[in-house]
């Protein structure tokens, strides 16, 4: 077996919490990436109908050398099956198989897969321990890291879950090589939102690199993960329960969430929802001064570059701006009714602020198709 290639890590500080994001290409089979990992008899690896055939049974062999007995629950795939239904599969599968509460999950998937997995680990038996095993972009990059855990409501996004950290996350850079064009689009998204949030010499290297990511270039990818992962690991390190500064975290995502909720989950994927969500929020940060138009033009560009909506969609053909009010409103960052977006205040500067409903519908109105 040769060693794995490319192996970097990045380290969450959350005290008794912390925990190490491994990423590099040939981790998936392994021993090594699962070794020192909590004790127990059983393992349960919780996949999807799309990710169980490619990576399923390699998983489940390199944890036969620390686990008794590897398990394995297939999810259907898509966003439109993140809510209960689904997440009492799990639960069946745990069950069914006698699982006590010192049972590892691993979340072999991608982001709805790794919500589900949390969300059931912080539930079964009051919490047992997690791996993340994250195989798309998106998760890589965003979803997997931080310990949010949630499934969707019928009226929002994520809106049922918990805070709950993994025992490590797993990013297996291979991976990649079979994702969909499309999903690795909307992996990009998440990418490119640390930029303008936190870091513009990252951006700059995106806009610069754009063509060897969408190409899957090995050390392209590695840099725009573990740089990625870095800037959230610094966020989340100050701000784990998200009371203040992790909301920065959700640049472009209330407009984004409207709009998934709007459509119907899955009709977009979340990262094409995100990116025209930027779109949006930068266009209301203009409106607000913190940046200039010349700024809002080379976001906007390096959006749609990445194979993103640019043009947010048509929710309500009689009151388009009232359906979007109406939804983000539902958004967790909301207080009281008023509506939180989470803004720029300067390329590289984010803040979490109100806005005038008035504003708001012009912008909905402007970057509507």
């Amino acid at each position: 077996m040769t060693a794995p290639t490319v192996s970097e890590s990045v380290h969450i500080e959350l005290a008794e919490r912390s925990y190490d994001i491994t990423i590099g290409a040939g981790l998936l089979d392994h021993a090594d990436a699962w070794s020192s990992l909590p004790r127990a008899h059983a393992a349960l690896i919780v996949t999807n109908s799309t990710v169980a055939p490619l990576y399923a049974k390699r998983l489940q062999e390199a944890l036969a050398s620390q686990y008794a007995c590897v398990h394995t629950v297939v999810l259907p795939d898509g966003e439109g099956y993140k809510n209960w239904q689904t997440l009492n599969l799990i639960f069946d599968a745990l069950l069914g198989h006698g699982c006590d509460r010192k049972t590892v999950l691993f979340a072999l998937g991608g982001g709805v897969v790794g919500d589900m997995t949390g969300f059931a680990a912080a539930s079964y038996m009051r919490g047992v321990p997690f791996v993340q095993v994250p195989t798309t972009l998106l998760a890589q990059v965003d979803s997997s890291v931080g310990g949010k855990t949630a499934i969707n409501h019928p009226l929002g996004k994520n809106m049922i879950g918990a805070f709950y950290q993994p025992e490590r996350v797993v990013c297996d850079l291979d991976t990649l090589k079979t994702l969909p064009a499309r999903e690795l689009s909307a992996g990009l998204g998440e990418v490119i939102k640390y930029g303008p949030i936190a870091d513009m010499a990252f951006l700059d290297w995106i806009e610069s690199n754009l063509s060897e990511l969408q190409a899957r270039e090995p050390q392209a990818l590695a840099h725009a993960v573990k740089r990625s992962c870095e800037i959230k690991a610094w966020v989340v390190g100050q701000d784990e329960r998200e009371t203040g500064l992790r909301a920065i975290l959700n640049f472009g995502h209330t407009f984004g969430h409207a709009i998934e909720a709007g459509l119907g989950y899955g009709a977009w994927l979340h990262g094409e929802a995100v990116g025209c969500g930027m779109v949006m929020a930068v266009h209301l940060s203009q409106r607000l001064g913190g940046v200039d138009g010349a700024f809002v033009q080379r976001l906007t560009a390096l959006i749609a570059a990445a194979g993103l909506p640019v043009r947010a969609p048509m929710l309500d053909a009689t009151d388009n701006a009232a359906r979007y009010l109406e939804l983000m409103r539902i958004d967790k960052k909301s207080e009281g009714g008023e509506i939180r977006f989470v803004l720029l205040d300067g390329p590289g500067r984010a803040l979490v602020r109100a806005a005038p409903d008035a504003l708001v519908r012009e912008v909905i109105d402007a970057c509507c198709a």
